[in-house]
């Protein structure tokens, strides 16, 4: 299994609005799409002393990478885009790909 992860920090100021996007627009959005079997969203507990803002982690899982390129290819660039557009400059977005193991 392929279990592309996002992690997110997201400025105080627009959290809760952002909160609700992601769990009734943005995450449903991706998840019709198909090419993920599952995701998994969830807070980050632990802070950087300096840290500002809250942190989350959405793990989506695909079948296997032709899935994710699918997904990478056909969807990603206008669901970001979306993100963007509503909460440009009050969040920092990093993603990273894993493999399943056993």
């Amino acid at each position: 299994m392929i279990i592309y992860n996002v992690t997110i920090n997201i400025d105080d100021d627009v959290h809760d609005a952002w909160l609700s996007w992601m769990e009734q627009t943005h995450i449903p959005e991706v998840m019709q799409t198909g090419l993920f079997i599952q995701y998994t969203f969830a807070k980050l507990l632990s802070r950087q002393e300096d840290e500002t803002g809250t942190t989350y982690v959405i793990q989506y899982t695909a079948k296997d990478m032709a899935n994710y390129e699918k997904y990478q290819q056909q969807f990603a660039p206008a669901l970001q885009a979306k993100t963007r557009e509503r909460f440009d400059g009050k969040f920092v977005a990093f993603r990273t790909l894993m493999e399943t193991r056993g």
